[in-house]
């Protein structure tokens, strides 16, 4: 028969660094404290970002384990509205079903800096879904809170010149793919007085153009 090889052993240190970091998070998710809570936020935020990949690996399949919605109360709350669909029961099922990854990365990102992590982290998981498809439901909860929190309600328009920051220029460079942008020479240029750009951006990521579109005056 073909040979099957077994899994290579996770690190001890980083399943260690892994674990420790979700119990920080199930401390997150108990805390009822507002300052208590931002602070554990920060710590779980640096927690996070201290896990190096075999670690990140535990993370995500712990996220897993130990924060999905409890398959039993989502059964009891659908049979309860199976048997008397009211509003009551309907919204006893709806917080049945919601994961509670969701209320996690809802308290994370009370830490500076939590929701460009929580974008990085969705990031780094969707390269994992292909070996790990358990994780989608991880993809799903942040994809679900990200089409809340950048509703275009919440963010600024605003124009780009070449007094915005370097940053958000260099930005600008990175990101256009339509027009590939040669350097600074080049922006330069289409930052004169002919031509006009504008970019939207999220107040908690101040320096991370979404979505940008420049215009040339003719």
């Amino acid at each position: 028969g073909p040979l099957v090889r077994p899994a290579a052993p996770r690190p001890l240190a980083g399943v260690r660094d892994a674990r420790h970091a979700i119990s920080m998070c199930h401390a997150l998710l108990s805390e009822r404290g507002e300052v208590s809570g931002a602070r554990l936020a920060t710590d779980v935020l640096a927690a996070y970002r201290s896990l190096d990949v075999p670690a990140l690996d535990v993370f995500f399949d712990l996220l897993v384990d130990e924060f999905s919605p409890d398959p039993d109360a989502v059964g009891r709350a659908a049979d309860g509205y199976r048997d008397d669909p009211s509003q009551a029961n309907l919204i006893h099922l709806q917080q049945a079903v919601e994961s509670p990854r969701q209320e996690l990365f809802r308290r994370f990102n009370m830490a500076p800096g939590a929701t460009g992590a929580l974008v990085e982290m969705r990031q780094q998981l969707s390269r994992t879904l292909g070996e790990h498809p358990q994780r989608t439901g991880i993809d799903a909860d942040l994809l679900h809170l990200f089409r809340s929190w950048f509703n275009r309600g919440f963010l600024v328009l605003q124009r780009i010149d070449w007094r915005t920051s370097a940053l958000v220029l260099e930005r600008l460079i990175q990101y256009e793919a339509v027009h590939q942008i040669q350097g600074w020479r080049d922006l330069h240029r289409r930052l004169e007085a002919d031509r006009r750009c504008y970019a939207f951006f999220h107040p908690a990521l101040p320096d991370e153009p979404l979505i940008f579109i420049e215009v040339a005056l003719t």
